[in-house]
């Protein structure tokens, strides 16, 4: 599901059930990131696929990458694979207007 900037925060803070995902490389990890992210590259799809399946199905999942576009990818792929609640954040890293890390 995407999610405008507002939405996604709004909603990962409510939630006691989240799980941070960022789907970009780890150079653009390194650079920054939004505290408490777990970084799972979707470019290295083999760690990408392994990563998803051993991921807990019960959880929400919040994901982003830099713009928004590989965030929804990797949210369609985690559908794909059973796990249902993922929420894109449209805009990505570049339009986040919260803490950084």
């Amino acid at each position: 599901m995407d999610l405008s900037q507002e939405e996604w925060k709004n909603k990962f803070e409510q939630d006691e059930n989240a799980y941070l995902l960022d789907v970009r490389t780890s150079e653009e990890f390194e650079v920054g990131h939004i505290p408490n992210a777990d970084l799972l590259d979707i470019h290295q799809s083999q760690n990408f696929v392994e990563g998803i399946q051993s991921m807990d199905a019960s959880k929400n999942y919040y994901v982003y990458c830099r713009s928004g576009a590989r965030s929804a990818k990797a949210c369609q792929v985690m559908n794909q694979m059973g796990i249902e609640n993922t929420y894109n954040l449209l805009g990505g890293f570049m339009e986040w207007e919260g803490d950084t890390a």
